[in-house]
């Protein structure tokens, strides 16, 4: 697992839980549809942490938050 591919996945999992459109999450975020789609899509291979935390203030959440999950806690990264 990359760690593009941790943070995609969380996405995935924060959208579906809280029932959101990829559109929805930039809206809610205050960036791009183009650029949430490009870090979606693994086309972003390392998002910069002002885009992941506009991502977070979008969930309602900390970037603490957002990026405590056991996959980047407990994953040995094979990019990195």
């Amino acid at each position: 697992m990359t760690y593009s591919d941790a943070v995609i996945a969380r996405l995935r999992q924060l959208c579906k839980q809280r029932n959101i459109t990829v559109n929805r999450l930039a809206t809610l975020s205050g960036i791009t549809q183009s650029t949430v789609e490009n870090l979606m899509a693994g086309k972003t291979r390392n998002p910069k942490l002002k885009t992941l935390h506009k991502i977070a203030v979008g969930l309602d959440m900390t970037v603490s938050e957002l990026l405590d999950f056991p996959e980047m806690n407990e994953t040995a990264f094979d990019d990195e």
